[in-house]
């Protein structure tokens, strides 16, 4: 007799740097590795050759920025008169993330400041295709994040699921994804499972955090991460599923150690 024992593709687990950025850098990837992360993610090209010092990956590379802060959340791909600058600045870091082995780079809409969404969705998807053929080169995709602008980021553009899909189909290219934050998400429009079932084609990345709060993923707060994690499963997602949340107790290694267990 044969016995054949099938199993369902798997997420591998990342953590943002941001985060822990009282932990000292070293100190934290020796942690995150014993804990059974394989990527620490949101970082950049001074931090990369800590990274592969203690056999971790970067799963998305941090976002580039001008001194006068275009490239950040709230100065980006939605404005026409930013579009040279954000062009300067993917041109100099998509090579960097391509030569570190990363496949994955951020990037934002910007805010409203009283532009409607129609017109911010072509600005950028304008922008957005000026530094596409070089992602497309080098092999990395772009993902733009999706954020809540009801607590966290006031007036940002790309604040829904809809718009954000609506702007990967128009740029119809596998190098352009979106990151969908669970946590972020769940404040806007929750619904997340439905949604995950719905758009999971156009997601390239997923992170997490609890709700309110954008705490532990602990009993006080109210997603149901066993669902939502047996839902990426359910959908075939083999990307990463990224870690986001502040620990109320730091260093934090011990929620980072339950978040783990609770989403593998």
């Amino acid at each position: 007799m044969v016995i054949l024992f099938l199993f369902h593709p798997m997420y591998r687990h990342s953590v943002c740097r941001w985060c822990y950025e009282h932990v000292p850098l070293e100190d934290f990837c020796r942690e995150v590795k014993l804990l059974g992360y394989e990527s620490v993610e949101l970082t950049g090209p001074a931090e990369w050759p800590v990274l592969k010092h203690f056999g971790l990956e970067c799963a998305i590379a941090t976002f580039p920025q001008s001194p006068e802060g275009i490239g950040k959340i709230e100065k980006a791909f939605n404005r026409l008169e930013h579009h040279d600058v954000l062009e300067g600045l993917y041109r100099d870091m998509i090579p960097q993330v391509a030569a570190a082995g990363i496949k994955q780079l951020i990037l934002f809409s910007g805010n409203r400041d009283g532009m409607d969404d129609v017109t911010g969705l072509k600005n950028c998807e304008i922008g957005i295709r000026r530094i596409l053929p070089l992602a497309e080169q080098h092999g990395i995709t772009l993902v733009m994040e999706l954020l809540n602008s009801k607590v966290d980021h006031p007036d940002y553009m790309c604040d829904q699921s809809e718009w954000g899909a609506a702007l990967v189909d128009k740029i119809d290219s596998p190098h352009f994804r979106l990151l969908y934050d669970i946590y972020h998400m769940q404040i806007m429009e929750g619904d997340v499972i439905a949604t995950i079932r719905k758009h999971h084609t156009r997601i390239s990345h997923y992170h997490t955090a609890g709700v309110p709060g954008r705490h532990e993923l602990d009993d006080a707060q109210e997603l149901n991460y066993v669902a939502i994690c047996a839902c990426l499963k359910e959908v075939g997602y083999t990307g990463w599923l990224g870690q986001e949340f502040t620990p109320r107790v730091k260093p934090g290694f011990a929620a980072l150690e339950s978040a783990r267990q609770l989403c593998g």
